[in-house]
């Protein structure tokens, strides 16, 4: 991206319209009221804005002032239940410490990217917690001085250096491989989320690393990739059951597609666990309800939310905050949709 040769700390409204092509006034015009003005001149001058670090000055010389006392949290998918308590913990925190919280949702968003940046740029926002790797607009390390402060909280991207808050998913989805195999299941699939989130690479891992400890060759065709929905942990498992050789035991990386795996069993005849053991990932509660009750590994969501606000809060008050991992801690919950192998 080009830069100015300016320090960002000096860049001005002049720079911003020059590297914009446009005027002051115009720049001033898309600032206050981007209403006013055609898209086209708007995306010029918002890239324009963070390409010379116009933000830290934006309208005021004075930041405290102009403190807008509200947080911008990036979701990926509102309508996914995971969220309802990381949010929570969020919300709560913020609103002891008199902040507000907006939430932008990724998935629903897309084409309003323009939204996200005028809410930067206008100074609307002091900062941000992405729950999540897909972010509508460039926070690369490259571009992070030119935007507000950012805690990652739930996903884990080591490329953008962030302050992050989330669980060793290796070690999780290691755990919970390894207790269908304490429980005698050598024939285990697994049923992944998306290849291109993180933290699904991750718990593939760990489920990879179990499974080799045995030394029983690894199975490819026990490894099926869904979407993290009922319907494709539904249809994972039709595919899985008409292999020659069916698993005995399914690992799931959400609990959700977990109990479209038990409802598709149900429905192809199976008795649950004696034909096959579910395992799940995240504890929602739902899983106390489902039928039978869902083994899972917990993830503290809650303590996500809460704990990334806090580090939020430190980089606002001018503490330092230093890049890389706060683990917290999960727990694998035992119920009753899996059972030992009978012989």
């Amino acid at each position: 991206m080009q830069q100015n040769n300016k320090e960002s700390a000096q860049a001005t409204m002049k720079d911003v319209a020059f590297a914009a092509g446009v005027s002051t006034a115009t720049v001033s015009r898309t600032l206050m009221n981007p209403e006013k003005v055609s898209s086209q001149t708007r995306q010029k001058v918002e890239q324009a804005v963070l390409d010379v670090g116009y933000y830290p000055h934006n309208l005021s010389k004075n930041l405290k002032r102009n403190e807008s006392k509200t947080i911008l949290v990036i979701v990926p998918n509102i309508s996914d239940p995971f969220f309802t308590d990381v949010v929570c913990g969020i919300e709560e925190t913020a609103a002891q410490h008199g902040y507000l919280v907006l939430i932008g949702d990724c998935k629903h968003q897309q084409k309003h990217e323009n939204a996200f940046i005028n809410l930067i740029i206008t100074k609307q926002i002091d900062g941000m917690l992405l729950l999540g790797s897909h972010i509508p607009f460039d926070v690369s390390k490259e571009e992070q001085k030119n935007l507000p402060p950012m805690i990652m909280a739930n996903e884990f991207a080591p490329e953008l250096e962030l302050p992050t808050v989330h669980i060793d998913n290796l070690t999780a989805s290691f755990r919970a491989t390894h207790y269908l195999q304490q429980m005698g299941h050598k024939r285990i699939a697994c049923i992944t989320g998306p290849e291109d989130m993180p933290l699904c690479r991750y718990r593939l891992q760990g489920y990879i690393q179990a499974m080799r400890r045995t030394g029983v060759p690894l199975r490819e065709d026990y490894i099926i990739r869904g979407d993290f929905t009922h319907e494709s942990g539904a249809e994972s498992l039709k595919k899985l059951i008409s292999l020659p050789e069916p698993p005995t035991a399914v690992f799931c990386h959400s609990d959700i597609m977990a109990i479209g795996v038990m409802w598709q069993a149900k429905k192809l005849g199976l008795q649950l666990p004696d034909d096959l053991s579910v395992i799940g990932f995240d504890n929602l509660d739902i899983t106390r309800y489902s039928e039978p009750a869902l083994t899972t590994m917990e993830q503290p969501r809650y303590q996500i939310g809460r704990q990334s606000m806090l580090l939020l809060l430190d980089q606002l008050q001018g503490r330092p905050v230093a890049p890389g991992s706060r683990l917290l801690d999960c727990e694998l919950i035992v119920r009753e949709s899996v059972c030992r192998l009978k012989s």
